[in-house]
């Protein structure tokens, strides 16, 4: 029997770390720790999951850039009245936009399961998808992993583990205590 497990991609990794999440201060805390290790470097956009990465702004306003990589779908959590999808007009992009602060007091888990649905939709189809916010490190990972977690049955230590391998995320604590929760919600205290 192997100690690898497997994700419904067919790809595999290895086990991962036990997290205690029952204490709230504790489970941030490992969580931080497991972001910080392993990969650091990042470009403008990596893949994270087939089909599914994570960007920064620059990417995503290079129109001749976003047309190369053929990207089909943008998600932009850093959204804004003054930055919006009209950027995209003619290109065949799908938008979504979330209007998230990079504060650990803003509630980004009201946005975890329409902005889920809209991943899983692109990549369902074939997509290509950019999430991305103004450096690609704290609001669209924290996306991106509660996608893992409610889409691909991951817990947030497995999801972590997987978006490390492609890129270095580092969510802020407010954001890491809602994936926390998310986790617990899901699967309860276990890692």
């Amino acid at each position: 029997m192997s100690s690898r497990s497997k994700y419904s991609d067919g790809t595999s990794g290895s086990p991962p770390p036990v997290v205690d999440f029952s204490s709230p201060g504790l489970a941030v805390m490992e969580a931080e720790r497991l972001l910080l290790s392993g990969r650091a470097v990042y470009t403008n956009a990596d893949e994270v999951w087939p089909g599914l990465y994570i960007g920064n702004m620059d990417i995503a306003e290079n129109c001749s850039e976003m047309r190369r990589r053929r990207f089909t779908h943008v998600l932009n959590c850093a959204h804004s009245s003054r930055r919006g999808g009209e950027i995209y007009d003619g290109m065949g992009i799908t938008y979504m936009g979330i209007d998230a602060h990079d504060s650990p007091t803003y509630d980004m888990s009201a946005n975890f399961n329409r902005a889920a649905e809209f991943i899983h939709t692109a990549l369902k189809g074939g997509g290509k998808i950019l999430v991305h916010c103004h450096v690609g490190v704290s609001r669209s990972a924290t996306i991106v992993l509660a996608y893992l977690m409610l889409k691909q049955n991951m817990t947030l230590v497995e999801a972590i583990q997987k978006v490390k391998e492609g890129r270095g995320v580092f969510p802020n604590r407010g954001f890491l205590r809602q994936l926390i929760d998310l986790h617990i919600k899901l699967y309860g205290y276990r890692h």
